[in-house]
């Protein structure tokens, strides 16, 4: 139907002008979010009862490598070095474009369920052009929203298919053409870097400047290696113009105070991963060093073969995190600290408009505000964990999980109805499962996963890194 009607729930609008309401309706008509208020009438609407549920915007992930679902928990007691090693040179160059399909399509209906409307998919496995229209119909299969970012980095093999990075860009443009010729599309474009470091600078610089001509928003991995140039380059980035409005750069952990402002300074924007950051060892999450800077960080789940593909994680661990580091410096003094800075609704705000930001959809997503495509999701009901809330932003926060996601609509569709996605889940779950026994059978035939690390493995690839952007100041 062309109008729909929540009502009856406690509404976090994220909308200055909305507010928040003890109870209060959201009319949805043709997709869109039409008006948020105590009480709305729409005789001819269909109605969703909210009654006893939190009605929010949905969540916006801005860091996830969506293809990468058949290996859950592959990494989970791996350090970054492993995961380069197991994950990026071991099981990527063994995914068919059948494998990177059924990742993504398993992958965006596992965020949809978690009530994550939108994702920044940081595609880096495109082994082939088939890899990448593969990667692109996953996402559109599943029917929530997203950011493609084309992944620039080069793929071991014995055939590459693209034997230059211009073969790269060459391509990404043949995807834009192809898959994206409407801005207001649910899916929209974006190049990812080949880690800086890896390739000549002049090589990096081809790349930024690709996101340009393809009018696409640029994505990175940036400052998550200690004791490296890998992953580095803002001070070269800045030196060049390089750096500007429209970036999402993740991590940014091994970043210095002078680094991180010059992503400020140009406008960019940063995404935290706390979950695997805290693992692997990309350092502390950049939380209270970025909102020192004036900026609102936003989150992301990162991979899956990790850790969990919710945002409540992210938003518990960053918060309870950060708030740690706070209270410590009290602590250090022999004193106890008598207010709480950083709130729950901080957390959520990072988790919502913080993405919309990032990802310069925050004119479409992010609030219940009229006028923005209705991304909402229904939390609560009946669930034991959703039940006598004395505060529900921070229930959101600290209580809730993926499983007390109830309803959640992608542009006014409903595609979750009482805890059931509508979508052909059982579809992914099959491709899925059956992309895993491939890859895993294709691996293990030459030995363990991890073999043994070549020696001076992540040595070499920093002194590499050191050379290249040593030639950006040539």
């Amino acid at each position: 139907m062309s109008r729909l009607l929540i009502e009856g729930g406690r509404i976090l609008s994220f909308d200055p002008a909305v507010g928040d309401l003890e109870r209060g309706t959201v009319l949805v008509e043709d997709g869109r979010i039409a008006e948020v208020g105590p009480a709305v009438e729409a005789a001819d609407a269909e109605r969703i009862d909210a009654t006893g549920c939190v009605v929010m915007p949905g969540f916006v992930d801005t860091h996830r490598h969506t293809w990468q679902t058949a290996l859950r928990a592959l990494c989970a007691d791996w350090t970054l070095t492993d995961y380069f090693r197991g994950v990026r040179l071991t099981f990527s160059p063994r995914y068919s474009a059948a494998d990177v399909h059924a990742g993504n399509l398993a992958g965006a209906l596992e965020a949809l369920d978690a009530g994550v409307t939108t994702i920044l998919d940081f595609s880096h496995c495109m082994n082939t052009p088939e890899h990448a229209d593969a990667a692109v119909e996953g996402l559109l299969d599943a029917g929530g929203r997203a950011v493609f970012a084309y992944g620039y980095f080069p793929t071991a093999g014995p055939e590459p298919a693209f034997e230059t990075p211009e073969d790269r860009i060459r391509d990404a443009h043949r995807i834009r053409e192809r898959h994206f010729s409407s801005p207001d599309a649910l899916l929209t474009m974006g190049v990812a870097l080949t880690e800086t470091g890896l390739l000549p600078f002049a090589a990096t610089r081809a790349e930024i400047e690709s996101a340009r001509e393809l009018d696409a928003l640029l994505t990175a991995h940036t400052g998550c290696v200690w004791g490296s140039q890998l992953c580095m380059g803002v001070r070269e980035m800045e030196s060049h113009g390089l750096l500007g409005p429209g970036q999402v750069h993740v991590h940014c952990n091994a970043l210095s105070d002078e680094e991180l402002g010059m992503l400020a300074r140009a406008g960019a924007a940063v995404s935290s991963t706390p979950e695997t950051e805290m693992q692997m060892g990309m350092g502390r999450p950049v939380i209270r060093r970025w909102l020192d800077l004036g900026g609102r960080p936003s989150l992301g789940c990162d991979v899956i073969s990790c850790c969990s593909g919710d945002m409540f994680a992210q938003m518990r661990l960053g918060l309870q995190f950060q708030r740690c580091m706070d209270n410590d410096a009290f602590n250090a003094r022999g004193e106890n600290p008598e207010t709480m800075e950083l709130k729950t609704r901080d957390a959520l705000e990072w988790a919502t408009m913080g993405g919309a930001e990032a990802l310069g959809l925050a004119d479409r997503i992010g609030s219940l505000s009229p006028g923005k495509q209705a991304d909402v999701i229904v939390v609560g009901g009946e669930r034991p964990t959703m039940t006598a809330l004395a505060d529900p932003v921070g229930a959101m926060v600290l209580q809730a999980g993926a499983a007390d996601v109830r309803d959640v609509l992608v542009a006014g569709r409903i595609v979750k109805r009482h805890g059931v996605l509508t979508g052909d889940a059982a579809r992914g779950r099959r491709l899925v499962e059956e992309s895993r026994e491939r890859l895993f059978e294709s691996v293990l035939a030459d030995g363990p996963v991890l073999a043994e690390s070549p020696p001076g493995f992540l040595d070499a690839l920093s002194a590499a890194a050191e050379q290249n952007l040593a030639g950006a100041h040539a």
